[in-house]
């Protein structure tokens, strides 16, 4: 198995540790959780360059309030601790890994530009 189990202990030395991560917030009753997570798995697989973290809402609730997160399965994305995606619903395969691709190619240079121009005219206006 390829994915690592996240809660509020190691949270914080995953994100700090590890360049690139993806997320899945989930639980046991969700339906469309339990259809994800073999994908989710087979492509984790894939790439050994990524952790791929599982965060269970129902035990993890804590974690699952601070992302807002209010339906699952989610999937959150961070680069060199940015959140660079976050959205509900299960991926299939091929857009899961195209999803994959377009993280990877982010200039994430370029993102920190962005996110200091947003905060500098936040503190402006």
């Amino acid at each position: 198995m390829a994915t690592v189990e996240m809660n509020k202990e190691n949270f914080q030395e995953v994100i700090e540790n590890n360049d690139f991560i993806i997320i899945d917030f989930w639980a046991p009753w969700c339906g469309p959780c339990q259809s994800f997570g073999p994908v989710y798995e087979e492509i984790s697989e894939k790439y050994p360059d990524i952790v791929f973290a599982k965060v269970d809402t129902q035990t993890e609730q804590e974690l699952g309030g601070m992302f807002n997160i209010r339906s699952i399965p989610t999937l959150m994305i961070f680069r060199e601790q940015v959140i660079i995606y976050s959205e509900a619903g299960a991926l299939p395969g091929q857009a899961f890994e195209k999803l994959i691709a377009q993280a990877k190619e982010l200039d994430m240079e370029e993102v920190r530009k962005q996110i200091a121009e947003e905060q500098a005219a936040q503190q402006q206006g």
